[in-house]
């Protein structure tokens, strides 16, 4: 009984899923996949939730003790939901998790090299840098500058939400402006 005292607080179950909720569905907003330039693929919508869980990341890094421990919950929620579609699309169990050692390098490089350029306030390099992990092996993709704009826009919005709304899981991620 004692020992129970010591666990790490686990937020409210139905908070983490409607966090979570909130976050995959901005990344099917359909708009990123008919004007901003993501592919309408498995690695594409890969690619949109990714940049998506990283604003949030970035978002609560800056939030008290409940906020990262949220964060940590929605991570963990992620690459439960990764594993999950990668058996669905019929990987064997055995290269499951050499497939997810892959997807996570390359979702933690992603966060690196993302953070790197809104840090900076360089949309020119932030709309390079997703060019280069969205098409790695089309040298002529399509400019992803309208998408970059929306990443550093959609950030200034998450840094005015409140504390409260981030550990209550409200924290809503801006759609693209349509125009």
């Amino acid at each position: 009984m004692i020992f129970g005292l010591f666990k790490k607080k686990k937020h409210n179950q139905a908070i983490v899923e409607r966090q979570y909720a909130a976050l995959t569905s901005a990344a099917r907003i359909p708009f990123f996949y008919t004007d901003l330039g993501v592919p309408d693929t498995v690695m594409g919508r890969y690619e949109m939730l990714s940049i998506v869980m990283i604003l949030f990341f970035r978002r609560t890094a800056k939030s008290a003790t409940s906020g990262q421990e949220l964060a940590q919950e929605i991570v963990d929620a992620f690459f439960q939901d990764l594993d999950h579609s990668i058996r669905e699309l019929g990987i064997g169990d055995q290269g499951v998790p050499k497939r997810m050692k892959k997807l996570a390098g390359m979702f933690y490089g992603r966060l690196e090299t993302y953070a790197r350029a809104l840090d900076a306030g360089d949309t020119d390099e932030l709309a390079r840098s997703l060019a280069r992990n969205i098409y790695p092996e089309n040298q002529s993709a399509p400019d992803m500058g309208r998408l970059a704009v929306w990443m550093a826009e959609a950030e200034r919005h998450l840094a005015a939400i409140p504390e409260d709304d981030i550990a209550r899981g409200n924290a809503v991620i801006p759609t693209p402006e349509i125009g």
